[in-house]
């Protein structure tokens, strides 16, 4: 076996998980963005402190840039509790705090289909080696 096709020895993502990379780092900005926006600025409840919320998110940045599969599936797992906040919010709230949570509804399912996409492509050459 040469080294090029040595399983182990790391490989540039192509051209269509590069461009995933980009969509779930846009989107995970955009995500951090409206949190940041839609607590402190935009529709605030309280004192901001609910800013705080996209702790967790900035986490995932330095992972997502690096490719770190491992990122990837916890981000997939960790979106549902901002999908599950947009869509409380959108349904118990009214006015420019309704239309914050529903932008937030569609930027989590599509941060999360794009990490969903990512990881199958990044784990077919591993199950195509196992075949």
């Amino acid at each position: 076996m040469t080294l090029a096709n040595d399983p182990a020895t790391p490989r540039s993502p192509g051209a269509a998980v590069q461009r995933l990379r980009a969509i779930c780092t846009a989107l995970l900005a955009a995500l951090i963005l409206l949190g940041l926006s839609w607590e402190l600025w935009l529709a605030p409840i309280g004192r901001g402190t609910l800013a705080l919320k996209v702790l967790p998110l900035l986490a995932a940045v330095p992972g997502l840039l690096r490719h770190r599969m491992y990122t990837y599936r916890w981000l997939s797992l960790l979106v549902w509790l901002y999908f599950g906040e947009g869509v409380l919010r959108a349904t118990s709230e009214i006015g420019l705090s309704q239309h914050l949570a529903v932008l937030a509804v569609v930027l989590s399912l599509g941060l999360f289909i794009a990490c969903t996409i990512y990881i199958r492509l990044r784990l077919q050459p591993a199950a195509a080696h196992k075949a």
